[in-house]
């Protein structure tokens, strides 16, 4: 059923034409993704909030917490369980702490200039949630009338997004966390596998009561036609793990990123990242697929290619060069910070800058070398910033041909180079140019 339902939305959806609109408060942002479980021995709301100077100080903007609701017991993976299997959906999973100890955090963060997201899961719950017995008609069935799950989801229990009732109850638990918290939106998880129809409906039901940014876990132009802000750029994130391979170079990259242009509406901010919970647990991100000085030159492009909107996961200013288990209690050890100083320039270039701004202009710069280096300027009237990157694996001779001539310093030195359009540039360099006004 949610297969038609996907289909009847895309039939109906309308076209990528428009310029899109964010909160106010996205404009230049960054988002840090924070595994409540893993950041702290403790693992909980009290714990973390030690650490919101730190992030500030870093630059962090926006938090975005993985789910805090209660995770459920049938079915449970691990002794601890996945963050994604919720048992309540207006609860405080209880190993964190209480909703006024998150609310403590979210006043914090937001002292501090940060805003706060939540993560949610609408297409599935937990395979005890209340629901299952008080209204098990809001849930798929297989033919022996049992409820479903997807893939190897067994802790899960598949929502039946054709039950308007159920449509309701889910659209009413979200707006229970903007009446109970001042949290700024949501992250949503699998928001590919929800219909259409149904984000066309929620989404101005919970900005009718406050402008909130919606990010959604999918790689999908229609979903910003229905009201997210910002969604995944899988595709993306893919070729860059090849090109740190060396199985594909700058050109393969060029391809996808084309399409984005094509395919989503004007403004449609794109989360960009080198990591997260998902990609880091399964997948062996960033230490393996990026690994070394690779990881450099990729997390300067996620922090300021064009549509960005940049992720930074739980430990990678460290960095933690492990797996995070998933169902089990796993601590992030923080005490080197040896990319600290790195995350922070740039998360401060690209907030204090107006290159960075939605409406400034981007332009891909003519390189010499194509297949190995990417070169870019941001320009926002007199202020200017260029990116060359070489995103290979040996040193480079870099030309850039279209260069508009100016008083340019480095980005991460604050020297003035001699001439910026020649760059010697060594095995996964990396280069910011900060165009300043003397006049």
């Amino acid at each position: 059923m949610k297969n038609i339902l996907l289909a009847i939305g895309l039939l109906i959806g309308g076209s990528c034409i428009g310029q899109q609109k964010h909160p106010d408060f996205m404009q230049q942002g960054n988002i840090y993704e924070v595994n409540i479980r893993q950041y702290t021995k403790d693992g909980t709301f009290k714990a973390f909030a030690k650490h919101l100077p730190r992030l500030q100080k870093m630059g962090v903007q926006t938090l975005w917490f993985m789910p805090i609701q209660p995770i459920s017991k049938e079915g449970r993976k691990g002794s601890l369980g996945s963050y994604y299997a919720v048992a309540s959906y207006t609860d405080v999973n209880p190993e964190f702490g209480t909703l006024s100890d998150f609310n403590k955090v979210v006043d914090q963060a937001h002292a501090l200039g940060m805003k706060v997201l939540i993560d949610y899961v609408p297409n599935h719950s937990g395979a005890d949630h209340p629901w299952l017995k008080t209204h098990p008609d809001f849930y798929e069935t297989d033919s022996t009338g049992k409820p479903t799950y997807t893939a190897d989801w067994s802790d899960t229990r598949e929502l039946n997004f054709n039950n308007l009732v159920m449509q309701d109850s889910m659209i009413n638990t979200m707006k229970y966390w903007l009446h109970a918290t001042k949290i700024d939106g949501f992250r949503v998880d699998v928001a590919w596998g929800v219909p259409y129809s149904f984000w066309n409906k929620c989404i101005p039901a919970l900005k009718s009561i406050r402008d909130i940014y919606l990010l959604a876990e999918a790689d999908d132009a229609k979903l910003h036609e229905s009201g997210f802000d910002a969604t995944y750029t899988w595709t993306e994130f893919h070729v860059l793990n090849d090109i740190a391979a060396g199985k594909k170079n700058v050109l393969a990259l060029d391809t996808v990123l084309n399409k984005i242009e094509t395919d989503f509406m004007k403004g449609a901010h794109r989360l960009y990242f080198t990591s997260n919970h998902d990609e880091n647990s399964w997948n062996k991100a960033d230490y393996a697929t990026m690994p070394g000085a690779s990881h450099a030159p990729f997390a300067v492009f996620t922090q300021t290619y064009n549509r960005t909107m940049p992720l930074i996961y739980s430990g990678q200013e460290e960095p933690v060069l492990r797996p995070l288990a998933f169902f089990e209690k796993d601590s992030i050890e923080f005490n080197k910070y040896e990319r600290a100083n790195f995350y922070t320039t740039l998360l401060k270039l690209r907030k204090s800058n107006p290159a960075f701004a939605d409406n400034a202009n981007f332009k891909r710069l003519k390189v010499n070398l194509p297949g190995q280096i990417m070169a870019y300027e941001r320009s926002n009237g007199r202020d200017k910033v260029v990116v060359v990157l070489n995103l290979s694996n040996q040193p480079q001779q870099a030309i850039v041909e279209d260069i508009e001539p100016g008083f340019y310093v480095d980005g991460f030195t604050g020297q003035n180079p001699k001439d910026i359009r020649y760059i010697q540039m060594k095995a996964w360099g990396y280069q910011i140019f900060v165009k300043t006004n003397l006049d």
